[in-house]
């Protein structure tokens, strides 16, 4: 077997060492994002090698025979042959695949963003029997997944590894529709991102302006989001790049890291025709999460709403013909000058029956997004606490339509304060403008827009960010998060959509 060539990085050996298994998965709530277009052809983006994968295993190696899978690359499904000979004769062994599994990391309160931690896993492919001469042909598909390369090992009953093979898994990258008119929802889907740090994310660009970043942590290496089309009818371009810390680097061709990382272009046509517009901001956000009673205890129904949306309190097993205090708890102050602390205050009163139950109603107090304690007391005492989750929510654009120049206010309430839910990214006709905070003003998000522009539509699209961390290498996430509601760190947040008619 012909030696892989290895392009080492620092985490590639850290990863080689470890081979603890480790995942994320939340679901993600239903999607914000506009109407999908009708279907056009998709673009295949160029192929790319990246750092391959250490052996996840620290089971020995012990190579025996000749080993070679074919081909060595491609993408997703592709049917690969492997062919082994010099192994035992008549003797079952295990064709295995080394990939990755990645989660984010958190602070244990989940309020600050500490990065990503990639571990190595092995997947079974087939079991396969040698003959009388100790070979075998085997095939498989390409499993669905992070990209870039995977060892195909050959191990037997004792776990020894006898022989490996290195298989590159092609990125993939396509858009549908391929055309529309001004603001058709574009489906950008990125099959085979890498897992290791240089391999994990990707800046997107839209006509050379920066838009935003992708990322596939708990989606194993597949990316999907949705942009609206910009701009003038014509063609426009779409780039995906990697990067250390921004928009993308021009000339991966040259980088140290990992060379021959994918940069695909991907063309657009707006075409003339009606505009496509968003739907109504009071459509876009989460409306509520669904209530987890208890047989003693207090409750929310439903578990997380809006600001100012009715929500009723629940209680059961407290003590018999009480009266309760009702306590909400919520941070004060900010994360950049003052500091913040934790503030608790009354919220309201309310009384058990004979059975120490109540159901209290009230309105989603208008405060920070995120989740609140809420705790009952009997005689000064806690008897109880459960925690509402408040919802991010927008509101219509004050103005949305008049010549270049004109002054808009976005707005949004239920914002939260952790270092993952504290701000949103405003991108002006896919170009990042800049970001705004609702930590000091609890919650509330009020944007002063300028609007500028030729004649026509243009778009306000708002994405969840990351305010900070200690992820230093790299340092790619302080940007608008086009995969949010997929993959974003601790919480699944709403993006918000806009379109402002600029007049003559």
């Amino acid at each position: 077997m012909k030696p892989p060539i290895r392009r080492v990085t620092i985490l590639g050996v850290l990863l080689g060492l470890t081979a603890v298994a480790g995942a994320c998965s939340q679901a993600a709530p239903a999607s914000s994002q506009r109407p999908s277009a009708a279907a056009a052809p998709s673009t295949e983006a160029p192929r790319g090698s990246g750092a391959p994968a250490a052996s996840a295993s620290l089971r020995p190696i012990d190579v025996t025979g000749t080993f070679a899978v074919a081909p060595t690359h491609g993408p997703w499904d592709t049917k690969v042959t492997a062919t082994a000979s010099g192994l035992t004769p008549r003797t079952r062994y295990d064709l295995m695949w080394s990939t990755g599994k990645v989660e984010w990391k958190l602070s244990p309160d989940r309020s600050k963003y500490i990065g990503r931690d990639a571990r190595i896993v092995d997947v079974p492919l087939e079991s396969v029997t040698t003959d009388a001469a100790g070979a075998f042909v085997a095939t498989f598909a390409v499993p669905h997944g992070f990209g870039y390369g995977h060892d195909v090992m050959v191990v037997d009953a004792e776990k020894v590894i006898r022989n490996k093979s290195l298989f590159d898994v092609d990125m993939v990258t396509t858009i549908d529709p391929a055309s529309g008119p001004v603001g058709t929802p574009i489906t950008v889907e990125v099959k085979g991102i890498g897992y290791q740090a240089y391999q994990n994310s990707f800046e997107l660009d839209y006509d050379n302006k920066y838009t935003g970043w992708v990322s596939s942590v708990t989606t194993d290496g597949h990316a999907k989001f949705v942009i609206p089309a910009t701009g003038a009818p014509g063609v426009h371009v779409i780039t995906l790049g990697h990067s250390d810390f921004g928009p993308p680097y021009l000339n991966p061709n040259q980088q140290p890291r990992v060379a021959s990382r994918p940069f695909p272009h991907l063309r657009f046509t707006v075409t003339d025709g009606p505009a496509v517009l968003p739907s109504p901001a009071s459509t876009q956000s989460f409306t509520t999460l669904p209530a987890a009673p208890l047989a003693r205890g207090i409750w929310t129904d439903p578990g997380g709403a809006n600001v100012g949306a009715p929500i009723t309190l629940q209680a059961k097993g407290l003590p018999a013909n009480s009266d309760v205090d009702l306590l909400w708890t919520t941070e004060v102050g900010n994360r950049s000058v003052t500091g913040f602390e934790e503030r608790t205050s009354p919220i309201g009163k309310t009384r058990t029956d004979a059975s120490g139950t109540f159901a209290w109603p009230f309105s989603v107090p208008d405060d920070l997004g995120g989740y609140h304690t809420i705790t009952a007391k009997v005689g000064g005492a806690a008897v109880a606490t459960t925690k509402l989750y408040v919802l991010a929510n927008a509101f219509p654009l004050s103005v949305d339509r008049g010549p270049s120049g004109t002054q808009t206010t976005v707005h949004l309430k239920g914002v939260g304060w952790t270092e993952t839910e504290q701000i949103y990214m405003l991108d002006y006709d896919n170009s990042y403008s800049g970001y705004a905070c609702a930590f000091q003003s609890k919650g509330d998000l009020t944007i002063y827009l300028t609007v500028s522009g030729a004649p026509g539509w243009h778009y306000i699209d708002l994405y969840p960010g990351i305010f900070q961390g200690v992820e230093k290498d790299p340092a790619n996430y302080k940007l608008p998060q086009l995969t949010a509601l997929q993959d974003h760190p601790g919480e699944q947040l709403p993006i918000f959509h806009f379109a402002f008619f600029i007049t003559p």
